[in-house]
């Protein structure tokens, strides 16, 4: 059986933890940010988990990171 090969788009954008869940960045941090509040932008920033039902998706891109 040949090696899976990981794709590549998917693995700059998410990150496994040690406990197997993915975390990936936030979204509308990129730019028009003069209308978003200070505590938004900054919520912005932290990363978060990928939700639940695309965790078996994503992780069939990372077939050696999961």
């Amino acid at each position: 059986m040949p090696k899976m090969k990981t794709h590549r788009g998917a693995a700059k954008r998410f990150r496994v933890t040690a406990s197997g869940k993915v975390k990936r960045a936030r979204a509308y941090k990129s730019h028009l940010l003069a209308g978003k509040a200070p505590k938004r932008k900054r919520r912005l920033r932290q990363p978060t988990l990928i939700d639940i039902t695309d965790r078996k998706r994503i992780t069939r891109l990372l077939p050696y990171q999961a």
